[in-house]
C-alpha cells in the first residue's frame, strides 16, 4: 500500500538532509531526508491574513510574509498590502483609540516565546516605535479609556506574581487602579462617562468575580454576587453606563448574553435557548448595535443584535467555518472579520450593513495548493465507558481504507478542536493518506459547564479512557487501520498522548507530543507564579498530601516502563506554561528503556513553535517519524 506521495524506500535512501535551524537542539533525531523537506514544502507556505482592526480608512490585518506574523495596513478591499512591524518576534494584538484621533496604535510582542508581553505605541506617520512598559514584566489585557487619552493593562511589574491594574496615560503619568490583590485580574471596560471600570478575577474556567470600581475613589462594588459560582466572559457597559452586557453560564449549562442594571441589580437574559455558548460580543463604537457569534458544534454562526428591539439576525456566511475578530467600522456601516473554513485559509471579510453585501479585503496567498483537493471533515460521536457521547471530527482520506490513523489530542483542557483551516492536517490526509481523527473528549470547552468539569482533579484519567472509548470505536470501522494508530498533542494534550501511551501500549504504534506535563507535581511547582492557581483549580492543589498522591499517581513520568510506542518530543526552551523541564525528564526517562526517542528543543521558542523556521523543521520531523514508525512495514 502507498502511504503518502513518495515510496517509503525512496524516502528512507536519501541522503540530503534538512537544515536544523541554528537555534534548535535535537537528540535523537536522524537527519530528516531533503524529499520530505521537498513534499511539505508546498504545504508550509500558505498564509492567512486575520482583522487587527479598522484604521483611518483602511484596516490593520495581522499576516507573515518573512518568518514570523507582523502588522500590514491594507487601505482598501483587496489592496496591496503594507508592512508596518519587522520584527525578529511576532507581534501580537493590537488595539485602536476609540475615539479615532490617534496617529498610531498599540501593539504588543514578548522576547523568545517567554509571553512577557510589552507594549509599544507605533506612530503611522513617522513608522516610529515608543516601549511604554517596562521591557521586562508581564502586560496583558490593554483596553484604551473611554476618551482615548490613555490605557489601561494588567502588569507584573510589582512583584513578578500578582494581576494588578494600571492606568497609563499619554502624557506619562500612571495611576494604580488596584494591587496585591492576587492573580487572575483584569479590566473589562471603563465606562462611557469616564468615572468607573468594570474589573473582574477569574478564579477558575467555572467561576469569575465582578467588581465595578470607581476611578477616584478606587473604591469596588462586586456585582452578581447573588448569583453563586458563574463564569462570565464578555463584559461591557452599554452606551450610556446604567446597564452592562455580559456573557456567562448564569442559571444555564451555555453561555448567553445578559444585561445588568447598576441601579437595580436586575439581570436579563437577552440571547438564550441556543444550547450552545455565545462565545463573545463586540459593540460598535457608540454602542448602539453589537454581534456576536455563537459557538456551534464547533462552527461559527454570527449574529447582529438591535439593541432596541432585542431582536438578533443571522449574517453567518453560507459555509461552516470560523468568524472571529469581529469589529465595526468607525461610521458604524460595516462589521469586518476574519473567515476559514476546514477547507480554506484565513481572510478578512467585510458585511455592509446597510445591503447585506459581503465584500473581501485580504486575498492570501494558497501557495500551490489547490483548496479542491482538500478534505472536509465529518462531524461523528462515539460512546465512551460511562456512556456519555464524545464529539469528534474525522477526516478521512479519498479511496479505499483500511487507512493509518493519526488521533489529534487538543489541550487547554478547558479548550475544543474546532475544524479550521489546517494545511498539515490536509498534508496528513493527502500525502500519507492518514485518517486525521480530532475528539473533544470530557473537559472540552463548547458543550456546556458539566461537560467542562468532567474530567477535573481526581477525574484526570476519565478524559484518557475517552481516548480508549475511541480506539474501540476504531476497531468497528473499516475504512481505518486499528493496527496502525498515532497520538499527537500539545501543552495538555502533550499530557494525554503520554498518558494515552502508558494505558494503550498494545494499541498505539506511535506517541508524538510538544510542551506536554509529564507530571501534574513538578508541572505546578514549576509553572510560572502568575498562573498557578489558576492551574490548581483545574488539575488540583499538589501541596495537599493528599492531591499531591493522586497527581503521582497518574504521572506518565511515573509509568515509563509502560509506554512502549516510538515517542517523538517538542518543546521551547523560554516556555513560561509548561517549563522545558516537563519534556527533559520524560524523554530522559523513556530514552533510558530503550524506546526510540527522539526530541526537537527550540531556544527561541516558548509553548509551542512559532517561527517559521522552527515550525517548518518540527513538521519534516514529524512526517519522517510517522513515515519511519507508522507507515513503514
Amino acid at each position: 500500500m502507498k502511504y503518502g506521495l513518495y515510496a517509503m524506500t525512496t524516502l528512507l535512501a536519501l541522503s540530503a538532509a534538512a537544515q536544523v535551524p541554528a537555534n534548535v537542539e535535537t537528540r535523537g533525531v536522524p537527519e530528516v531526508p531533503q524529499e520530505v523537506v521537498e513534499s511539505l514544502f508546498r504545504y508550509q507556505n500558505a498564509r492567512s491574513a486575520g482583522l487587527v482592526n479598522w484604521f483611518r480608512d483602511g484596516i490593520l490585518i495581522s499576516t507573515r510574509f518573512g518568518d514570523t506574523s507582523q502588522l500590514h495596513y491594507v487601505e482598501q478591499p483587496l489592496g496591496a498590502r503594507r508592512q508596518l512591524t519587522f520584527k525578529k518576534e511576532p507581534v501580537g494584538g493590537a488595539i485602536v483609540s476609540p475615539t479615532g484621533e490617534d496617529e498610531g496604535f498599540i501593539f504588543t510582542m514578548d522576547t523568545g516565546g517567554s509571553e512577557f508581553y510589552q507594549i509599544f505605541h507605533y506612530d503611522f506617520d513617522t513608522g516610529d516605535i515608543t516601549l511604554l512598559s517596562d521591557g521586562k514584566s508581564r502586560y496583558t489585557g490593554i483596553q484604551f479609556t473611554h476618551d482615548g487619552s490613555g490605557i489601561g493593562y494588567t502588569t507584573t511589574e510589582r512583584n513578578g506574581t500578582d494581576w494588578d491594574l494600571h492606568i497609563r496615560q499619554f502624557d506619562g503619568s500612571k495611576r494604580i487602579l488596584q494591587e496585591d490583590q492576587g492573580i487572575g485580574w483584569s479590566i473589562d471596560d471603563f465606562s462611557p462617562t469616564g468615572d468607573r471600570a468594570l474589573i473582574s478575577q477569574c478564579i477558575s474556567n467555572t467561576e469569575t468575580k465582578l467588581y465595578e470600581i470607581d476611578l477616584k475613589s478606587l473604591k469596588r462594588k462586586r456585582l452578581l454576587e447573588d448569583k453563586g459560582q458563574i463564569s462570565i466572559g464578555t463584559t461591557k457597559y452599554d452606551a450610556a453606563g446604567s446597564n452592562i452586557y455580559f456573557t456567562s453560564d448564569m442559571d444555564s449549562d451555555y453561555r448567553a448574553i445578559w444585561t445588568l442594571n447598576l441601579e437595580s441589580g436586575a439581570t436579563e437574559n437577552i440571547v438564550s435557548n441556543l444550547n450552545w455558548d455565545v462565545s463573545f460580543f463586540r459593540f460598535s463604537q457608540s454602542r448602539n448595535k453589537m454581534a456576536y457569534v455563537v459557538n456551534e458544534a464547533g462552527y461559527s454562526s454570527l449574529f447582529l443584535l438591535d439593541l432596541d428591539s432585542q431582536q438578533s439576525k443571522e449574517i453567518t456566511p453560507s459555509e461552516l467555518g470560523h468568524v472571529y475578530g469581529i469589529r465595526f467600522s468607525k461610521d458604524e456601516q460595516q462589521l469586518g472579520f476574519s473567515y476559514q473554513t476546514p477547507v480554506s485559509n484565513t481572510d478578512v471579510y467585510a458585511l455592509n450593513l446597510e445591503d447585506n453585501t459581503l465584500t473581501r479585503w485580504t486575498q492570501s496567498e494558497l501557495g500551490e495548493l489547490r483548496t479542491e483537493q482538500f478534505v472536509r471533515p465529518e462531524l461523528v460521536k462515539y460512546t465512551s465507558f460511562d456512556e456519555l457521547k464524545i464529539p469528534a471530527f474525522v477526516f478521512e482520506p479519498r479511496g479505499d481504507g483500511p487507512h493509518p490513523v493519526l488521533v489529534y489530542i487538543h489541550g487547554g483542557p478547558a479548550s475544543q478542536y474546532r475544524p479550521g483551516f489546517s494545511p498539515t492536517f490536509q498534508y496528513y490526509v493527502n500525502e500519507l493518506g492518514l485518517a486525521v481523527i480530532a475528539p473533544n473528549v470530557r473537559g472540552s470547552r463548547g458543550y456546556g459547564k458539566h461537560y467542562m468539569t468532567l474530567d477535573d482533579w481526581r477525574l484526570r484519567e476519565d478524559s484518557v479512557r475517552d481516548i480508549g472509548a475511541l480506539l474501540d470505536w476504531i476497531e468497528t470501522q473499516p475504512q481505518l487501520d486499528s493496527s496502525r494508530v498515532a497520538v499527537i498533542g500539545g501543552s495538555y494534550g502533550g499530557y494525554m498522548v503520554l498518558a494515552s501511551l502508558v494505558h494503550y501500549n498494545d494499541r498505539l504504534k506511535v506517541g508524538i507530543e510538544t510542551v506536554g506535563i509529564s507530571n501534574f507535581v513538578s508541572f505546578l511547582e514549576r509553572t510560572q507564579g502568575y498562573r498557578r492557581d489558576l492551574r490548581r483549580a483545574e488539575y488540583g492543589d499538589e501541596r495537599d498530601p493528599g492531591m499531591r498522591a493522586f497527581l503521582e499517581s497518574i504521572a506518565p513520568l511515573n509509568h515509563v516502563d509502560k509506554i512502549k510506542a516510538p515517542l517523538l518530543i517538542g518543546q521551547g526552551l523560554n516556555d513560561p506554561r509548561v517549563p522545558a523541564y516537563e519534556s527533559e525528564q520524560i524523554a530522559a526517562a523513556v530514552s533510558k528503556t530503550g524506546v526510540p526517542t527522539w526530541y526537537v528543543l527550540a531556544k527561541d521558542e516558548g509553548h509551542g513553535f512559532r517561527k517559521k523556521d522552527n515550525r517548518d523543521y518540527w513538521s519534516q520531523t514529524v512526517v519522517y517519524f510517522l513515515q519511519k514508525h507508522l507507515l513503514s512495514d
